[in-house]
C-alpha cells in the first residue's frame, strides 16, 4: 500500500467528528461490541447497493456474483480485518463518507453522550456514526477500497486524533471490488483478535443480515461461516424465536433497545409481499424531524431497493422494519416506485396491518400499548389532522390525560360511556403542561357537574380538534371558547345553582365592567362554567380556541388575535363586593375592572397587557383600603 508522498492529503476532520472521536475514544461504554455490529452493517449494506446497481449494470458483478463479507484476525499483529465485496468507495465518496457526518446528527449525539456514560453507552447507531465506534477498539484504522467497475483504489487513514489521509494504492494489494477496513486494535482491546470471542458477538449482534459471514485466522484454521445471509423475514415466524426478533431490530433500527411489538406476516392475493416491522421500545433521536421521513427499506424478491420511499404515512413514521414485494419488477426506477400502483396497494395494505395489530394490543394488554403510547401517541395523533378516512380508527386508538384521570389514560369509549345526563359533547382543554390545565378555571363549572374534560398537552391536539371532529356522534368542544352551555347538566357537587341567588347589583356591576373595558374585550358576561375563580378568559364563539391562537401568532401565522371574552362569576364573593361599592370614586371602580381583567390575564398563563399600570391600579386600590393615617400623602399619579 504505499504511494508517491506527493499524492497523499492529509485533511483535518471537521470539528464536531474531531470532539466526537475524542469522547468515543476518552468515554466508558458499557458496550464496545458495538463496533462490529456497525461496521458489519456498512459492509452488508455496500453489498445490498451493488446488488441493486447491478440490476442495469450486470458487469459489475464480474466473476464474483456471491455477496461476502469476511472477517480476518490477526493476533499477533493485534490486527482486525472487516472485508466486502460490494460496492466500493470512489476517493470523493471516501472523503465525503469517512471525513464528515450530518452536522445536526453530531452535535445531537454529543449532547447525549457529554451526559455521561449512562448517557451515553447506548447511543452508537441513533446518529449515523457506526463506523466512528472503530476508534473506540483502534488505535488506527486504515481503509482501502476500489468502487466496482473502476480501476482506481484508495486508502484512507486516521489515528482518530484529529485528522486523516487519502492516498492512491495498488491495485495488486487492494481488493477486486469492495472495501477492506484494518483495525489495529489497541492494546486493552486485544481480545477483539479472538475468534471465539468475534463468533459470539456475529451471531449475537449480525445473524440476520442478508449477506454470509465467515471469519478466518491467519494463524491457523480453517474458514468458517458464522451467518449464512438467510433473511429473517422469509422464514416462518414459528421458527423464529423472540432474541432473533430482538437482533434483527437492532440491526435494522440501528438502536439498543427492545422492541415494543413486532409484525411479522406475508400478504397473498393481488400483491405478495412480506413485512417484517417493529414498533421500538423508545422514542428514535430523529422522530420529530422537520421532514418526518419514515424508515421503511424496501426490498424486490430480496434485493434491497431504497430506503427513501414513503411505505407508511408520517404519522406512523416511529415504525422500523422492511417489506419485499415479489411484484415489483427489479428494474423499475426510483421514481417509478413512487407512482407505482402496486405500490400503493402495499401502503394501504401495510397501513391497515399496523393500525389494525394496535388496536389488537390496546385491547389484549393495555399496559403494553399504554407504554408505546406514551412514546409514540403525539406522532400518532398527527393523523387525525392528516388522514380523514382514518380518522375515526385513531380516535379508538387514542389515550388521553383527563380531569377523571390526569395521571392515567383513558380512551374516548370511556369518556362516552362517563357522559353526564344532557351531556351533548366530548370537552377538551388545550395547553402545554397537563398539571397547568388541571388548575385552570375553566374547568370549574365542568368540575362541579362531574364533567369530564380531556386535557390535551401535545401541540398536535390544538389543530386536529379544530377539524371538526366527532365520536360516536359527539363533537368535540373547547371549554375554552364560546358559552359553556352548561345549565341543562345538573351539578354533581355538593353546591345547587338554586342556593346562591345572585345579587342584583352584579348585572350593573357586569355593564360597567363592560363599559370601563372598552375595546380590551369583545364581551364581558356572567359565567356558567366558574364556580370557584372570579374570572376567566375564553375565546369568541368563532374562530380558534385560546391555546390555538397563541399557538398560530407564536409562529406568525396569525395576524393580529381576536378580542378575548371576560366571563365573571356572578356568585363570587369579590365580585358582589365589588357590585355593592357603588358609593366610590368612578376611577376607583375603573381601576378594580381593569384589574379584573389583568387577573383574568394571570390565570391564564399570560401578563398583564401593561404591566406598569396593572402597577399602579394595584397600589392605587391597596392604598384606598389601607386607614386613613396609613395611607400616603404623596398624591397618586
Amino acid at each position: 500500500m504505499t504511494a508517491d508522498a506527493a499524492s497523499i492529503q492529509s485533511r483535518p476532520f471537521e470539528a464536531d467528528v474531531a470532539r466526537l472521536l475524542h469522547l468515543m475514544v476518552h468515554s466508558v461504554y458499557s458496550d464496545k461490541d458495538v463496533f462490529l455490529r456497525e461496521l458489519i452493517s456498512n459492509a452488508a449494506d455496500a453489498c445490498e447497493r451493488l446488488r441493486y446497481e447491478a440490476i442495469a449494470a450486470p458487469a459489475l458483478l464480474g466473476d464474483d456474483p456471491k455477496p461476502r463479507i469476511t472477517l480476518t484476525i490477526d493476533a499477533e499483529q493485534r490486527r482486525l480485518t472487516v472485508e466486502d465485496n460490494g460496492i466500493g468507495m470512489s476517493r470523493e465518496e471516501m472523503v465525503e463518507a469517512l471525513g464528515t457526518i450530518a452536522r445536526s446528527g453530531t452535535r445531537a449525539f454529543l449532547e447525549r453522550m457529554q451526559g455521561g456514560e449512562e448517557a451515553g453507552a447506548n447511543l452508537i447507531g441513533q446518529f449515523g456514526v457506526g463506523f466512528y465506534s472503530a476508534f473506540m477498539v483502534a488505535e488506527r484504522v486504515d481503509v482501502l477500497s476500489r468502487r466496482a467497475g473502476t480501476d482506481e483504489a484508495w486508502l484512507w487513514s486516521s489515528d482518530g486524533k484529529g485528522t486523516f489521509s487519502v492516498s492512491p494504492a495498488e491495485l495488486a494489494q487492494a481488493p477486486a471490488r469492495g472495501t477492506r477496513v484494518v483495525l489495529h486494535l489497541s492494546a486493552d482491546a486485544a481480545g477483539y483478535a479472538d475468534r471465539p470471542t468475534l463468533e459470539r458477538i456475529v451471531r449475537a449482534q449480525s445473524g440476520h443480515v442478508p449477506v454470509p459471514i465467515s471469519i478466518i485466522d491467519k494463524l491457523g484454521g480453517e474458514p468458517a461461516e458464522v451467518a449464512d445471509g438467510a433473511a429473517l423475514w422469509t422464514r416462518p415466524k414459528s421458527e423464529i424465536t423472540e432474541a432473533e426478533y430482538t437482533d434483527f431490530y437492532r440491526s435494522v433500527a440501528g438502536q439498543f433497545d427492545d422492541p415494543a411489538m413486532t409484525l411479522h406476516y406475508r400478504a397473498e392475493g393481488r400483491q405478495e409481499y412480506a413485512a417484517l416491522l417493529f414498533v421500538p421500545g423508545t422514542r428514535p433521536f430523529d422522530l420529530f424531524d422537520p421532514e418526518r421521513k419514515g424508515r421503511i427499506k424496501l426490498y424486490v424478491r430480496r434485493v434491497f431497493i431504497t430506503d427513501d420511499v414513503e411505505i407508511l404515512p408520517r404519522y406512523l413514521r416511529f415504525v422500523r422494519g422492511l417489506v419485499d414485494s415479489a411484484d415489483l419488477p427489479l428494474n423499475v426506477s426510483r421514481e417509478m416506485i413512487q407512482e407505482s400502483p402496486i405500490l400503493e396497494a402495499i401502503r394501504k395494505g401495510v397501513t391497515n396491518r399496523v393500525l389494525g395489530d394496535l388496536e389488537k394490543l390496546a385491547d389484549k394488554e393495555p399496559e403494553k400499548y399504554i407504554r408505546i403510547w406514551e412514546a409514540f401517541g403525539p406522532v400518532i395523533k398527527e393523523g387525525l389532522y392528516e388522514a380523514f378516512e382514518r380518522r375515526e380508527a385513531l380516535l379508538g386508538l387514542a389515550r388521553f390525560r383527563t380531569t377523571a384521570s390526569p395521571q392515567g389514560w383513558r380512551s374516548l369509549k370511556e369518556y362516552i360511556a362517563g357522559l353526564q345526563e344532557n351531556q351533548t359533547a366530548i370537552y377538551y382543554l388545550a395547553g402545554d403542561e397537563t398539571a397547568k390545565l388541571e388548575s385552570s378555571p375553566h374547568l370549574e363549572g365542568f368540575r362541579a357537574r362531574g364533567v369530564e374534560v380531556l386535557l390535551l398537552a401535545d401541540p398536535v391536539d390544538s389543530f386536529w380538534v379544530t377539524m371538526s371532529p366527532s365520536f360516536e356522534g359527539k363533537p368535540f368542544r373547547s371549554v375554552t371558547q364560546g358559552e359553556a352551555d352548561l345549565a341543562m347538566i345538573p351539578r354533581t357537587d355538593a353546591a345547587t345553582d338554586s342556593a346562591q341567588e345572585v345579587d342584583p347589583a352584579v348585572a350593573d356591576f357586569v355593564g360597567f365592567v363592560k363599559k370601563t373595558l372598552g375595546d380590551a374585550v369583545s364581551d364581558v358576561r356572567t359565567s356558567e362554567r366558574l364556580t370557584e375563580s372570579a374570572v376567566c378568559l375564553v375565546a369568541p364563539q368563532s374562530g380558534p380556541d385560546r391555546q390555538l391562537e397563541r399557538l398560530l401568532a407564536g409562529s406568525g401565522r396569525l395576524a393580529s388575535a381576536a378580542k378575548p371574552v371576560l366571563e365573571i362569576n356572578p356568585r363570587h364573593a369579590l365580585v358582589t363586593a365589588l357590585a355593592r361599592l357603588k358609593d366610590v370614586e368612578e376611577p376607583l371602580r375603573a381601576d378594580t375592572a381593569h384589574l379584573l381583567l389583568d387577573q383574568a390575564r394571570v390565570l391564564d398563563g399570560e401578563t398583564p397587557a401593561d404591566p406598569r399600570a396593572f402597577a399602579e391600579r394595584l397600589a392605587r386600590v391597596i392604598t384606598r383600603s389601607l386607614p386613613k393615617g396609613e395611607r400616603s400623602t404623596k398624591p397618586s399619579e
